[in-house]
């Protein structure tokens, strides 16, 4: 498959991995990376996310992680040839079985969404097969660091459910980005971030497009630093 040119990386891509899409350049430009100086990607299919934080936080460490063994070792060929290579390290790990003595400044994933079909295309990337909400977020609850935010871009019809889990977990949300793909149409995904930490919510509005294949000027700006806009 064609490579994906981004100003300061380059994302190689195959038809056996999920590929770079809106939602994963979404949420590396908007996850809150500042400050922090140790990531962790759960399910980082390319390694576009973490490549996007890394240009964003030029401290931050990063560790990803793919139950896909030909996504983890994708995110190994563009982790390798990033500028910032030094920073980012990545495994071919279950998330569910993964221990570590570390906790995480921040912990982002692009969640599988879909409840099992008789669908083979991107079957764990993008359905609830090998990680649903709620390994996720116990997880996550747990290598947390005190600080930490938890960071997921998600359909807006599981957001209430995946609050709710959350809450379950001692995990507050503090920042919600409601997403349009194109002005006055309905929201339809959401950026939701978490911490152990009980603050003001934060919420917020984007659109991506303010006419059919036209970007909008605030998705063109938040962008700017990546896209090479022809």
């Amino acid at each position: 498959m064609k490579p994906f040119t981004f100003k300061q990386f380059i994302i190689e891509q195959s038809k056996d991995v999920f590929r770079v899409g809106t939602d994963g350049v979404l949420l590396g430009a908007l996850a809150d990376v500042h400050g922090v100086s140790s990531v962790l990607e759960v399910g980082t299919g390319t390694g576009l996310i973490s490549l996007m934080l890394a240009q964003r936080n030029l401290q931050a460490h990063f560790l990803g992680l793919d139950i896909n063994e030909e996504a983890a070792a994708l995110t190994s060929l563009n982790f390798e040839t990033a500028p910032f290579h030094t920073r980012l390290k990545n495994r071919h790990q279950d998330f569910k079985t993964f221990e570590t003595e570390e906790r995480f400044d921040l912990i982002v994933s692009n969640p599988p969404y879909f409840e099992e079909s008789g669908s083979e295309k991107d079957k764990i990337a993008r359905q609830t097969v090998e990680l649903n909400f709620s390994q996720l977020i116990a997880n996550a609850a747990r290598l947390l660091s005190e600080n930490g935010i938890f960071s997921v871009i998600i359909p807006v019809e599981a957001g209430d459910i995946f609050i709710s889990l959350a809450k379950e977990n001692h995990l507050f949300l503090n920042r919600k980005v409601n997403i349009k793909g194109i002005e006055n149409s309905n929201v339809k995904r959401l950026i939701l971030e978490f911490s152990l930490q009980r603050n003001e919510i934060i919420e917020s509005d984007f659109i991506i497009e303010k006419s059919p294949r036209q970007y909008s000027d605030q998705y063109l700006e938040l962008t700017k630093e990546f896209h090479v806009f022809k």
